[in-house]
Order: C-alpha cells, then structure tokens, then sequence
C-alpha cells in the first residue's frame, strides 16, 4: 500500500513538473492570454487551438484576467513544466515585461502575440495599433468634416494597445484643429463599463458630442447601446476597432458607423507558427504585422462571419 502512495505521489509530482505527458512527443506550447472574457481575445485563441491542431502541437492555454501578476506566475509555471515556446497576449506594456525576461532567461523562446511589452521577446506578431486610431479617427475627420467635439473612449490603462490607439488618434487631431477632444477616459475594453462612461458624458457633455472613437469593438457596442437609450444616436458618429461579430452586424444594420478590423485569426495563427519555427531552430521574422482595414456600411459584406 505504502509502495503505491508512492508511485502514485510521484507521478503527480511528475505531471506538475513538465508540460510533456508521458509517451507524447508533441511540441508544448504555453499560452498566456489578456483576458478570456473579450471577444476578439477568444477569436485569437480559436486560431492559435486549430493551428496547433492542424501542426500536431499541444497548448496549455491560461486566462491572466487582464492581471500582469497573474501572467507573470503562469509564465513562471510554464518554464517550470519545461514547455518548448510559450505564447505571450500581454496585460500590460510595463507589468508584463517580467514574464517576457523570465522566459528568456530560461531559455525559451516567448512570441508576443497582438500586443507589446517594453521587454523585447524572441518574436512579435500583430498589428500597429497606432494604425488603427489613425484610421478610425480619419474616417470620423471626414464624416465631421473636421470640425466637432469627439470623445474617446480608452482600453485598460497601461497596454500598449491603449497607449499607441491614443497616440494614433491624437496625430489625426492634431492635423485637424477644428476637432475638438472634449475627453478621454477609460472603459478598460469593458461593454458594460463603456455603457456607464458613455452614459455620465452625455450629461457633461450634451450637445457638444459630434463623434466617439472607442478603442476596441466592445466598448463601441457599449456606447452605441448607451446612445440609443438616450436617443442620441442618430446625430453621433461611433467607431469601433477589432470588427468583432457583434460589431460587424451593427455596422451592417447601419446602427454602427465603423469598426477597424484587426486579424485575430491571421495573428493567432502565426504565434503558433513563429513557435514552431523556433522550437525548430529555423529563422524568424523578429516582428510581422498584419494590416488594419476599415469596415462601413459600403464594404461590410466583405468581413460577415
């Protein structure tokens, strides 16, 4: 009995130390993402799960829920289970860049998937979130004219897709003087929370509200839902970025003006083959990006899911 308490023991311990399963010679991949509970994250993770799939890899996938800390530990469990790569959807630009050293200190080759660290990983796939402000913020320019008052509703404090949106979309209103930026505030990428913002700046802000630039699609369906209520939506212009499902109907149905489509799917995909590669020993791209495209009324059909 005492001999298969043992056994028994020691294969536990076995499990908790390594990422490989016995007798399973599948490359390991750990995957940390930003936060389970956001749209477009899920549509990055379903690309990485048929991916590895498809190239006979396993994942160990964690939810940070939007904690640096939290990633921080998973990244620290991964190296202790000895996975071949891990995949990183950082929480933030700063808190998250420990993960990033550590896993680099061990040895083991980090891809940072969709958004950035200030510590620089072995490979970075996504896209310029500048890009997509600029791009949102130019079609709210022309849709103005260049004159108005527009707000912009900000994503989690301190990820690098907040501050670089928010540089984007400044550069536009700074070539556009008669837009006027009444605020900016964040939302933390949340439909519900973005409801509420949008809420409390209508009664600020009232009739000034020409236009609001919201950084992710999540927050966008929050402002539109807020807007319809008070029956504002007809005379504010309202985009998006991400071109999540809910999004693209809503733009379809003319109740959203824009969205920004980002390739969750493509982004997903090529973490895990960048991955691959490094678990391989074969060269790597140190960054690839992948465009952002607007979403209208007049192009919608062309990104229905």
């Amino acid at each position: 009995m005492k001999r298969m308490c043992a056994v028994i023991l020691a294969l536990l311990c076995g499990c908790g130390r390594s990422g490989h399963e016995s007798g399973d010679t599948r490359p390991v991949i750990g995957v940390s993402l930003l936060n389970l509970s956001n749209e477009f994250v899920v549509t990055v993770r379903d690309a990485m799960e048929a991916r590895a799939k498809e190239s006979g890899v396993r994942l160990l996938v964690n939810d940070a829920q939007r904690s640096p800390e939290r990633q921080v530990q998973q990244i620290e469990t991964f190296i202790a289970q000895k996975v071949d790569a891990i995949v990183l959807n950082p929480c933030e630009l700063e808190a998250s860049s420990p993960a990033v050293q550590k896993a680099l200190a061990a040895g083991i080759p980090i891809i940072n998937v969709n958004s950035e660290t200030k510590a620089a990983p072995t490979a970075f796939v996504g896209s310029r979130d500048e890009e997509s402000a600029r791009i949102g913020m130019a079609y709210i320019a022309e849709r103005l004219g260049g004159k108005g008052g527009v707000l912009m509703m900000e994503g989690y404090m301190g990820q690098a897709a907040q501050i670089k949106r928010g540089q984007g979309a400044r550069e536009v209103l700074a070539k556009n003087p008669g837009l006027r930026l009444l605020a900016a505030q964040t939302a933390e990428w949340d439909r519900a929370k973005a409801v509420t913002l949008m809420e409390n700046w209508l009664q600020a802000y009232g009739p000034s509200i020409r236009a609001v630039f919201a950084q992710n699609d999540e927050m966008a369906m929050g402002v539109l839902l807020a807007l319809e209520q008070a029956g504002r939506k007809k005379d504010i212009v309202v985009v998006g970025v991400d071109a999540i499902a809910d999004a693209v109907q809503a733009v379809r149905d003319g109740r959203l003006d824009a969205t920004v489509f980002q390739d969750g799917g493509k982004q997903g995909q090529g973490a895990i083959d960048a991955a691959l590669r490094l678990i391989r020993k074969e060269a790597v791209a140190k960054e690839t990006y992948i465009p952002f495209e607007l979403v209208t009324k007049e192009n919608v059909a062309s990104f229905t899911r």
